[in-house]
């Protein structure tokens, strides 16, 4: 079973920083039914799980461990691979293997399910894993580092890879690199799992966004792309036979008027291509966009207060019935029910028991 595919009830997953009391990856049994949420506590100790991904195939869970507090900021840390029972939820350590680089910060597994690409922010690499048939991670295959700094001196002195995922036919692997203002474009050999630069290597993104995620529309015709140091989404249409961006347009993620400082963090579209959604850690909010699919253009369609303090991660679940919101400085996630019609979010319950939730993933029980 998909771990995307509609099931009665989920496991739901929990990456957190383990730098403030979290032990690890926590999860809830969920219900789409009704809402319901079980908590199951902790189900794997493991230092600073920031970023999860599963395996399609719904046995296998891969987590980034940024910032091992064990090793020195800059060095290598790790990302590991655990097996997941699909009938109690619990989590089982499989190995782990050099991240090739520090601070690895996301995770993604491409289209074959036999890749993993790990994006390390303090060093600006990205590089990928070879995922064997048993669900351990093999060593780097492919090591890219990227190269070069942007205007704020403070954030872009150099390379901060962010950010790496496939493209929807999987020809291809984008990165987002905060330190250099670029979207970073791999050829892709699923074969081999080997990454080549593109010709062109990258799009640019203006002087200071600091270009943090990606999402592509349903329909692979755009991409677009939040500025977390400029408080911005950037629309690019998308050539998927060459691997191309070309700029559309760029707008802002705040409310008129606003004066205080906002970061963003995640961006995330519904599979409808309707509505897409970008994190504000300050406004502490989610503010919501209509996509035109014609033009790919955005038009500013409210705001949601995300009941907490810096929401670093948010998520629809797999029925898209519900939104959840890790405010990651308030140690809570925030429920929403999701109009299926007008896309308002009602909220409905805040969890108080996940320290520093920074991602959300979702896997079927297996009855």
């Amino acid at each position: 079973m998909s771990a995307q595919a509609p099931a009665d009830d989920y496991f739901m997953y929990l990456g957190t920083y383990t730098d403030h009391g979290a032990k690890g990856i926590y999860a809830y049994r969920f219900q789409p039914s009704t809402g319901k949420l079980t908590s199951m506590g902790a189900v794997a100790t493991t230092p600073n799980p920031s970023f999860l991904v599963v395996h399609p195939n719904g046995r296998f869970l891969y987590a980034a461990n940024e910032s091992n507090p064990a090793i020195p900021a800059g060095k290598d840390n790790y990302v590991s691979a655990f097996a997941i029972n699909q009938a109690t939820g619990q989590l089982t350590f499989l190995n782990n293997v050099s991240a090739r680089g520090g601070w690895p910060c996301h995770v993604s597994i491409d289209k074959t399910a036999s890749t993993l690409f790990v994006a390390n922010y303090a060093t600006g690499s990205v590089a990928s894993f070879p995922i064997q048939e048993d669900g351990k991670l093999g060593n780097a295959v492919t090591v890219e580092q990227h190269k070069g700094k942007s205007v704020n001196p403070e954030r872009q002195e150099g390379p901060h890879a962010h950010f790496m995922v496939p493209s929807p036919d999987n020809r291809f692997a984008l990165s987002a690199d905060l330190g250099t203002d670029q979207i970073l474009v791999y050829r892709f050999d699923p074969a081999t799992r080997k990454l080549t630069p593109n010709n062109p290597p990258f799009a640019t993104l203006k002087p200071g966004a600091g270009p943090r995620h990606l999402a592509f529309s349903p329909d692979a015709r755009f991409v677009y792309v939040n500025g977390e140091l400029d408080s911005t989404v950037t629309a690019f249409a998308y050539d998927a036979a060459a691997g191309t961006l070309k700029t559309l347009q760029t707008v802002s993620t705040l409310p008129a008027g606003f004066k205080g400082i906002n970061s963003t963090a995640e961006i995330q579209i519904d599979k409808a291509g309707k509505i897409l959604s970008v994190s504000n850690r300050g406004d502490d909010s989610l503010a919501i966009f209509s996509i035109d699919k014609t033009s790919g253009k955005l038009t500013a369609a409210g705001r949601v207060p995300t009941g907490g303090k810096t929401p670093r991660f948010f998520t629809l679940d797999p029925t898209e019935k519900f939104l959840f919101a890790g405010n990651q400085e308030s140690n809570t996630v925030a429920l929403f029910k999701v109009n299926a019609s007008t896309a308002r979010l009602t909220p409905m319950q805040t969890l108080k028991d996940v320290p520093e939730a920074v991602s959300i993933v979702f896997v079927p029980v297996k009855h």
